[in-house]
């Protein structure tokens, strides 16, 4: 499955990428994440690895984010694995006007018959939490409200 979502984002993109770039930033943005764990010693580069704790409702998920290309300040793609999903993140990062256009490509590759179902029946779930993701970075990024206190 794969889809394409994109927002404008009314900060420079210097500024745009020191936000999205700050691992610490990502509890202001990304509902759910309960921690975040560095598994690499080149934190931040290509081929470095963390791993990422979310909690959506009873649900618990672990993943182990990849940084597959890292060409800042234009793009950074990633990988994100979890049990039954292998996620590929293309992001694209364009000034535009004194702003920031963000584009996402993303890339959902499903193993299990559990998770190739819900790839099929719900694709329109996961293209809305990634835009949920955009807008709350969006949020954050130009007026400094976090998800936290939501």
């Amino acid at each position: 499955m794969k889809y394409t979502t994109e927002i404008v984002v009314d900060v420079p993109r210097a500024e745009f990428i020191k936000k999205m770039d700050a691992p610490d930033n990502m509890k202001h943005w990304q509902k759910g994440l309960i921690g975040y764990e560095q598994l690499s010693t080149n934190v931040g580069q290509e081929g470095s690895r963390m791993s990422l704790s979310y909690e959506m409702g009873k649900r618990k998920m672990d993943m182990v984010e990849t940084i597959i290309k890292r060409n800042l300040p234009e793009e950074m793609h990633m990988t994100y694995d979890t049990k039954g999903v292998h996620n590929i993140q293309k992001n694209y990062f364009k000034e535009e006007n004194g702003a920031t256009r963000w584009i996402s490509e993303s890339e959902f590759q499903f193993s299990g018959f559990g998770m190739k179902l819900m790839g099929l029946l719900m694709p329109g779930a996961f293209k809305k939490q990634s835009l949920k993701y955009m807008e709350d970075f969006k949020a954050f990024a130009e007026n400094g409200t976090s998800v936290l206190n939501s």
